[in-house]
């Protein structure tokens, strides 16, 4: 895949879609606002598969220095729909403290009332199955849009946590930068391939988002919701449409911001939102807002193997 963009924008708006399916596909759509109508991916069963354990794949990723590959998502035996949505605001969102895994955060009164948003803005779905981080930001999220409906109970999924940070975790992002100094900076300019306490998170997090679909996929129920958190969430995405750990802030989702996918049982995804939030479109002048644009393609070599090289 391939995106190209300028920078994100401060609120809701959308693009036209143009899709091309041959061994050729094009894609237009925002990133990190909303984005309503459908994108097709690319056919994931043609997509490179992952074969080794988790350890080992981590292992030779630190031992080599190379970047972790997106994985191949397991095939549904019926159609399913996945709707992917982050928490609200969380005490340590306000305070600007790094989170990662850590579970020290709840939601504020913004963040109830961002859940109850999202809620009323999900009424129609059906969701017959719902899953959550434990986490207690997710956790309450998750509690607030599921409200009083029927069926299941929502299951908690420890893979649906945020991304691990180990020692960054607990530390305001100024000091993170007084601390950490050349690190952090590394941290903002290339998280790909930052390392922090023997781990390189964002490579981690690519793989967990693969084991994330995974766990979704082969549950039972056609609608399903999953809440988890934003870095999460990107590396589920990118896994989704084929696109590498380098896309890692380019996917990024707004507090109780909505992604959804469909899948199909012939191994195709359609992106259907991109982060859709209840905030209005940009108003008056358009000037005065930044906007992103971001560009898919996937092509086949003479092989017919499904190629996806991601450039900015």
């Amino acid at each position: 895949g391939a995106v190209h963009g300028q920078s994100r924008p401060r609120s809701s708006w959308t693009l036209p879609v143009v899709t091309h399916q041959a061994c050729y596909s094009r894609a237009v759509m925002p990133i990190a606002c909303s984005a309503v109508a459908p994108a097709r991916a690319c056919n994931v069963s043609s997509r490179r598969s992952c074969v080794e354990s988790h350890r080992s794949r981590q292992s030779a990723s630190r031992a080599s220095g190379c970047r972790v590959v997106t994985c191949s998502l397991p095939s549904v035996s019926s159609p399913k729909t996945v709707t992917l949505v982050r928490h609200g605001q969380s005490t340590w969102n306000e305070e600007g403290r790094i989170q990662g895994s850590s579970d020290f955060s709840v939601l504020t009164r913004k963040g109830e009332a961002q859940a109850e948003r999202t809620r009323q803005m999900l009424d129609g779905e059906s969701f017959d199955v719902g899953f959550r981080s434990p986490l207690r930001r997710a956790s309450r999220t998750a509690e607030v849009i599921w409200g009083a409906r029927n069926g299941a109970a929502l299951v908690d999924l420890w893979v649906l946590r945020e991304i691990d940070l180990y020692s960054m975790q607990g530390l305001r992002k100024q000091e993170g930068k007084s601390k950490l100094g050349v690190q952090y900076a590394a941290w903002k300019a290339a998280p790909a391939d930052f390392e922090i306490d023997g781990h390189f998170p964002v490579r981690e997090l690519w793989e967990r988002g693969a084991e994330c679909w995974q766990e979704v996929l082969r549950g039972e129920g056609k609608d399903v919701l999953v809440v988890a958190h934003n870095a999460v969430i990107q590396a589920m995405t990118a896994n989704a449409l084929g696109l590498s750990p380098e896309y890692f802030r380019r996917l990024e989702q707004s507090n109780c911001g909505v992604t959804q996918f469909a899948f199909d049982t012939g191994g195709r995804v359609e992106l259907l939102k991109l982060n859709q939030t209840d905030s209005p479109p940009v108003l008056g002048n358009l000037d005065d807002a930044t906007k992103r644009g971001v560009f898919i393609c996937t092509t086949s070599d003479e092989a017919g193997d499904t190629k996806n090289e991601a450039t900015a």
